[in-house]
């Protein structure tokens, strides 16, 4: 059932790429992004890995942010990666690749920090995302997660889109899973409404 799911999420953001950054999501996750890098720390010289980039908006910010940053967006989505590398506007220091955030082609300790921006909700393996990102992260390194999330449950709270489901997580089920996967929570910040920024060490 993964493969079907990743396979539905993938022509739906493929249909979306032509237009994606014309709608009205652009405002909000422009809006996002503002709040999100007031709330990081990063080193000098970081390199950044974003995971469901889509069309490259918050790796340009982070590169205007940090001018030494250099990054790695990636995508399941290979129209939203064309379309990421057409707007590159820092090609020789961001680069952008397809790939599943389940199982990425991608070293060990690499990363100083990685980001999902609305995009956690959409993985039916959350728990695989979050050992990968271990995986990636260099000791010391920090992963933001910042995703629709409600107050309390106790449990992944899932919301059936046709026959893609997306699932939201509380502040307490984020802990859960960071402790399966290794991670720590360092701090939970609500960015936007209901947009919950945690930063994992």
């Amino acid at each position: 059932m993964p493969d079907e799911l990743y396979q539905q999420k993938q022509s739906l953001f493929d249909r979306w790429a032509g237009f994606y950054d014309l709608t009205l999501t652009s405002v909000f996750y422009q809006a996002v992004h503002r709040r999100l890098l007031d709330s990081i720390q990063l080193p000098d010289q970081p390199y950044v890995l974003d995971l469901g980039c889509g069309t490259g908006k918050l790796l340009n910010r982070l590169a205007q942010y940090q001018p030494d940053l250099t990054g790695l967006g990636v995508d399941l989505s290979p129209d939203m990666i064309a379309q990421a590398n057409r707007v590159n506007k820092g090609p020789e220091r961001m680069g952008y690749q397809v790939g599943n955030a389940v199982a990425l082609a991608l070293e060990d300790d690499s990363f100083d920090a990685v980001f999902n921006t609305i995009t956690f909700l959409h993985y039916p393996e959350p728990e695989q995302v979050l050992a990968e990102v271990r995986r990636v992260l260099k000791s010391g390194g920090r992963y933001y997660l910042a995703d629709f999330a409600p107050r309390w449950a106790e449990e992944p709270e899932v919301l059936a889109q046709g026959m893609s489901p997306i699932q939201f997580y509380s502040p307490a089920v984020r802990e859960q899973l960071a402790v399966e996967a290794g991670l720590t929570v360092l701090e939970h910040t609500w960015l936007l409404g209901p947009v919950l920024l945690t930063t994992f060490g």
